[in-house]
């Protein structure tokens, strides 16, 4: 990319990188690098927010300013290297850290070594006061920075490209962006609530964590920070995800459906069987004899399916009535077989 050669990445070495298996997460930091806000004060409210998640400002001795950002990921320390030059025309220095063993790049380093020039680009992110000392806490979010939509959408989008990561929406849901202080945290997490975006916090380590995890949201906030492609590939998953679960639920529904069903009929069919085998059909009245009769013929027929072999035709609830009365039946001639039993145990023991 256009960019990579700014900071000094040969051909060979992006070729490298571009050939790595990306992450979910680096997608869509890739996506969010090459967009850049056409206002000034968009683009430097991205900027605020990469400085502090991820950059650090020292003095030396002699009170001179010097602002270095490090990053592992090339697309962040792109978009950084490219705000500072849009915006204050500057050229940092950029240095390249290998790791020997891997042969591949492990880290970027922009620096902004001149005083004059650290101290416009920490005056207009408001991390420098108009007497030139450093704001107090170093907060990350300052009122004049995000006084406007399209500005906190850009703060947004600095401050996950510079600590933020997004899972693989194939597993699961979960966005969050970690901060240093829990100070930090609640003027982030406000400042996406303004967005109608239900953010957490919550302590993990030494760190305080902003995040998502309802998927829709996560949708509605890859929107915001304009990662368009991101937020389709996130949202077929969605939709394939609540198509597979409907499907499952009403496959879940029918088999539950079709279960109650076979029991209903193995359990006519038992009441039946033991009617006909204890008093017969005989005692019973036309229409409990002819449901009984067509239920052992037809095992496998629905309520409807034998309403409509009857004559005349009944429908599902007369013939579940008639079922019902048979079950009743069934069970009083198996009460009444337990009693009999009883009673002949009881008299057998008398006579002893």
């Amino acid at each position: 990319m256009a960019y990579a050669l700014n900071i000094g990445i040969s051909k060979k070495m992006r070729c490298a990188r571009g050939c790595e298996i990306m992450s979910f997460s680096g997608e869509v930091k890739e996506e969010l690098s090459r967009q850049t806000a056409g206002a000034r004060h968009c683009q430097i409210a991205e900027l605020a927010a990469i400085i502090t998640l991820c950059g650090s400002v020292h003095i030396s001795v002699k009170d001179e300013y010097c602002i270095r950002m490090q990053q592992e990921n090339v697309w962040v320390a792109d978009k950084y290297f490219l705000l500072l030059k849009r915006i204050f025309k500057i050229n940092p220095e950029v240095s390249v850290r290998r790791n020997a063993r891997q042969n591949k790049v492990s880290a970027y380093q922009i620096m902004v070594a001149e005083n004059d020039d650290a101290k416009r680009v920490l005056q207009a992110v408001k991390l420098l006061t108009p007497e030139g000392a450093l704001a107090e806490d170093l907060p990350l979010v300052h009122n004049v920075i995000v006084q406007k939509n399209c500005c906190r959408r850009a703060f947004i989008r600095g401050a996950f490209l510079a600590a933020g990561s997004i899972s693989d929406p194939n597993r699961f849901y979960h966005f969050e962006i970690v901060c240093d202080t829990e100070y930090q945290a609640k003027q982030l997490r406000d400042l996406i609530r303004s967005l109608k975006i239900d953010a957490k916090t919550v302590k993990r380590k030494k760190y305080h964590i902003v995040y998502i995890k309802e998927g829709s949201q996560i949708v509605d906030l890859l929107g915001l920070m304009d990662a368009r492609m991101a937020l389709l590939k996130l949202e077929n998953v969605r939709i394939l995800k609540e198509m597979r679960g409907s499907v499952n639920r009403k496959v879940n529904c029918e088999t539950a459906n079709i279960n109650k069903t076979v029991n209903a009929a193995v359990k006519q069919m038992e009441d039946i069987r033991y009617i006909r085998d204890t008093i017969g059909f005989s005692g019973l009245s036309n229409g409990l004899d002819e449901i009984a009769r067509l239920r052992l013929q037809y095992p496998e027929a629905t309520l409807k399916e034998l309403g409509l072999l009857l004559n005349p035709p009944v429908g599902k609830s007369g013939v579940n009535h008639r079922l019902r009365k048979l079950s009743s039946i069934a069970d009083e001639l198996r009460e009444s077989k337990e009693e009999n039993h009883y009673d002949q145990k009881t008299n057998h023991d008398s006579d002893f």
